[in-house]
C-alpha cells in the first residue's frame, strides 16, 4: 500500500520553505490542526521522523529532508500532468504566471491583465516578481511560465526560448552629501573600498546569485529591489549602479551626482523567456501581447525615477 500522498508532500514542502506548520498552514489554506495530523500521520506510516520541533520554528531531518528532495521531482510532476491534461482538454492553462525583475513595477501590466481576463477560459494569473537570476530560475523550476524583462542571458542547459527586447545604460551614482561626490578624481577599488554599497539581492534559490561591483569584505546593505535602492542612494545611505533612465532625472535636479569609475558596469540586456514545447493558449495570448512595439519602452516608464518628482 502507498504510504505517501501528493497532499502530505505539498506540506512538507511548505512547511520546509516557511519554517513552520502555521506559516505553511497560511501558504496551503489549512488550519494547522490539519498540517499537524497529516504530518504526524506520515511519519507513523513511514516510521520515521520527518521533521526535529524546536518550539514554533521546525528543521527537516536527515530522513525528512532526502523525503523532501526526492518528493519535489513527484509533486513537479504531477504539476506537470495536471497542467497537460487541461490544456489538452480545453487548450488553456489551468494557471498562467508572468513572472519580471523586480527592477521594473508590475503595474505595467494594469491594462494587460483585463484584456486577458476578457478571453481567457478560466486561467487563474499570477504576476511574480524576482531578481537577477532569480527570475532564470523560476522559469526552470516551473514558478514561472513568462519572463518578462529578465535580465541578462538565461543559464545553460536550455530548455526554453528567450526573445531580448531591449537594453539599459547604468550609471554609478551617489547622492550630494556622500563623501564620494566630493572626490574629483575617476572612482577606483581604493575610493570605494571605505563606503558602503547597495546592492539588490538575488533571489535564486538553486542558482549561482550575481553580484555586481561589489568588493571582497566591503560593506553592503542588501536590499530586496531597484526601487529601495534608489530611495536609499538618494537618502545618501551608501553608492552603487543606477538604471540610467532611473537616476537621469535625479541627476538632472540635483538629488544625486554621476560618478566616473573605472569599472564600470556595462548595459544590461533584457528578455523575454518561456519554457521550449509548453504553448497554451493563455501563454500565446502574452506572447502575442508582449510582442507588440513598445514593451520595452512601457517597462522603463515604470521605473523608480517617477518618485524623484514626489520628493
Amino acid at each position: 500500500m502507498l504510504r505517501l500522498s501528493l497532499e502530505a508532500l505539498q506540506i512538507v514542502d511548505a512547511i520546509d520553505r516557511r519554517g513552520s506548520f502555521s506559516a505553511a498552514g497560511k501558504e496551503l489554506h489549512r488550519v494547522p490542526s490539519t498540517i499537524s495530523y497529516t504530518v504526524s500521520k506520515l511519519e507513523d506510516d513511514l516510521g520515521v521522523q520527518v521533521f526535529d520541533r524546536n518550539g514554533p520554528r521546525v528543521e527537516l531531518t536527515a530522513a525528512g529532508a532526502e523525503l523532501l528532495k526526492e518528493g519535489r521531482y513527484l509533486l513537479k510532476a504531477a504539476l506537470d500532468l495536471e497542467h497537460r491534461v487541461r490544456r489538452v482538454a480545453s487548450g488553456w492553462e489551468t494557471e498562467l504566471a508572468v513572472a519580471m525583475d523586480s527592477m521594473f513595477s508590475a503595474c505595467v501590466f494594469h491594462e494587460d491583465i483585463p484584456a486577458f481576463y476578457a478571453v481567457a477560459q478560466q486561467t487563474r494569473l499570477r504576476i511574480v516578481q524576482e531578481a537577477l537570476s532569480g527570475t532564470w530560475e523560476a522559469l526552470l523550476d516551473r514558478r514561472a511560465d513568462l519572463l518578462v524583462g529578465a535580465a541578462g542571458d538565461g543559464p545553460a542547459g536550455g530548455g526554453y526560448v528567450s526573445e531580448p527586447i531591449g537594453k539599459v545604460d547604468f550609471v554609478f551614482a551617489v547622492a550630494p552629501t556622500h563623501p564620494l561626490a566630493a572626490v574629483e578624481e575617476r572612482l577606483g577599488r581604493t575610493h570605494l573600498q571605505h563606503y558602503r554599497a547597495i546592492s539588490v539581492a538575488d533571489s535564486a534559490r538553486q542558482l549561482a546569485p550575481r553580484t555586481v561591483g561589489l568588493l571582497l569584505g566591503q560593506d553592503v546593505l542588501t536590499v530586496a529591489d531597484m526601487h529601495t535602492k534608489f530611495q536609499y542612494q538618494l537618502a545618501g545611505v551608501g553608492f552603487g549602479f543606477l538604471p540610467e533612465p532611473c537616476a537621469r532625472a535625479a541627476i538632472s535636479a540635483g538629488l544625486l551626482v554621476e560618478k566616473q569609475v573605472d569599472e564600470p558596469k556595462p548595459a544590461e540586456t533584457f528578455y523575454l523567456a518561456w519554457r521550449s514545447g509548453e504553448n497554451g493558449a493563455a501563454l500565446n495570448w502574452w506572447l502575442n501581447r508582449m510582442r507588440k512595439p513598445g514593451l520595452f519602452e512601457r517597462l522603463l516608464r515604470h521605473l523608480p525615477h517617477h518618485n524623484v518628482d514626489q520628493r
